[in-house]
């Protein structure tokens, strides 16, 4: 589609940023059929399709109203019309700018306007998240439904970690609300690559990714996020003391992928951005490229075959493209992964969207829980902690973090290393 910018959009970032996208639209409608609001909804303002058409009209001069902002507003951001889309419309770029500029035309009722600020300053601050969260779980009996669901069950953690130091050293984000929420997961993935000979190392003064505030409009924000983490990481990258910067949580791993975009036009901090960018990795790739240097046949085996069903979050399959990897990292242990239904649909989680968008979160989680469980599994398992909290709150069986599972069949094994490999005190 050609795209006539209004003078006021005319060699700004934003205007020919949707410029460009929108010029590779055919308007083919293919991005429907795997839209998951346009699948609940069925109108085509709720597909992609269909905002496409309207940020092309905003960005040409015409009026825009509370209208276009609630339709927008309905998109999970999933990314999944991408991955349908044969002209390679790269939807999620021209929805951030959309959204941007959309933000500056129309106001938001008061009311949203706080709710929104609370989420972006509360869950996007591990020390703050950490204390209003302590407080919640004291009194979460109490809590209503909907707010009991934002503080999922905790697993109780008191596993040793490990105290070998070994040569090979990643670094690894700890994030915003996981540590808080299943401190549990990054302890496995630091036990995991332990016995796989890599040091997971954390940095305190890194925290949130900056998804959070960039997803809620936020540039400045999440930008600022962005550079304080590439603060703390720096000494030991520039003393190339780490191989990688290691995320356990996809959608957080789909941000510092986009640091280098993100912090394109900072002089100071372009270079360390790319940078940082190159060395992103989702836990799923390191866990991957060790075991295929590794014998198959001597991976300590579950002592149970247990049937899972993989929800791939859509962080991990649309965006990172790295569909079908937890299901054979699972076979490689001994599990049986199983057939889900509509895998390519998102759960109804996507950051905030639970919280702001709750009756087509519902209806999302409610598909989804149900398209995971026609094969009987026996577990549940997904790749990021937003998907890990919003779906545990109402599945009728146990769901982990994938892996949670492979600790815990390396504990059982009784193996302290999987390779052989020297290592210091």
């Amino acid at each position: 589609m050609q795209t006539v910018l209004a003078e006021e959009f005319i060699g700004t970032p934003e205007g020919e940023k949707a410029k460009e996208v929108i010029a590779k639209c055919v308007h083919c409608g293919f991005c429907n059929a795997t839209c998951p609001t346009y699948q609940l909804l069925g109108n085509e303002l709720d597909g992609p399709r269909g905002r496409i058409y309207m940020m092309k009209e905003m960005f040409e001069g015409k009026t825009v109203t509370g209208i276009t902002m609630e339709h927008l507003d309905h998109c999970l951001t999933c990314r999944a019309c991408e991955t349908t889309c044969p002209s390679g419309v790269r939807y999620s770029e021209l929805v951030e700018v959309g959204r941007r500029v959309l933000e500056t035309k129309v106001e938001r009722p008061i009311k949203e306007k706080v709710v929104r600020w609370g989420l972006k300053e509360l869950a996007s601050n591990p020390a703050v998240f950490s204390k209003v969260a302590a407080v919640g779980y004291k009194v979460r009996p109490l809590l209503t439904e909907s707010l009991q669901e934002l503080l999922p069950e905790r697993k109780a953690e008191s596993l040793p970690l490990p105290t070998r130091v070994h040569q090979r050293k990643m670094l690894l984000l700890d994030g915003c609300v996981q540590p808080t929420l299943t401190p549990q997961t990054n302890i496995a993935a630091i036990r995991v690559l332990d016995a796989m000979g890599i040091t997971l190392v954390r940095i305190e003064k890194a925290g949130c990714c900056g998804a959070i505030k960039h997803h809620m409009n936020d540039l400045e924000g999440a930008q600022e996020q962005a550079r304080r983490n590439i603060d703390a990481w720096w000494p030991m990258i520039a003393g190339q003391q780490a191989d990688a910067i290691i995320s356990t949580a996809s959608g957080c791993g789909v941000q510092l992928e986009h640091y280098g975009d993100l912090l394109a036009g900072d002089a100071h901090y372009a270079e360390k951005a790319r940078t940082i960018s190159g060395m992103a990795r989702d836990i799923s790739r390191v866990v991957q490229d060790e075991l295929a240097l590794l014998d198959a046949e001597g991976l300590p085996q579950a002592q149970q075959a247990l049937k899972i069903a993989v929800q791939e979050p859509c962080s991990f399959q649309h965006a990172l493209q790295n569909k079908g990897s937890i299901s054979s990292l699972l076979k490689a242990f001994g599990f049986k992964p199983v057939a889900v239904r509509d895998g390519h649909l998102c759960c109804g989680s996507a950051g905030t969207y639970s919280v702001l968008q709750p009756e087509l979160s519902e209806q999302l989680r409610t598909n989804k829980l149900e398209s995971l469980q026609i094969n009987s599994p026996d577990m549940i398992v997904t790749a990021n902690v937003g998907c890990y909290g919003h779906l545990a709150a109402k599945s009728p069986i146990p769901i982990q973090h994938w892996i949670e599972l492979v600790d815990d069949v390396i504990r059982v094994s009784g193996r302290q290393s999987l390779v052989a490999e020297a290592v210091t005190a």
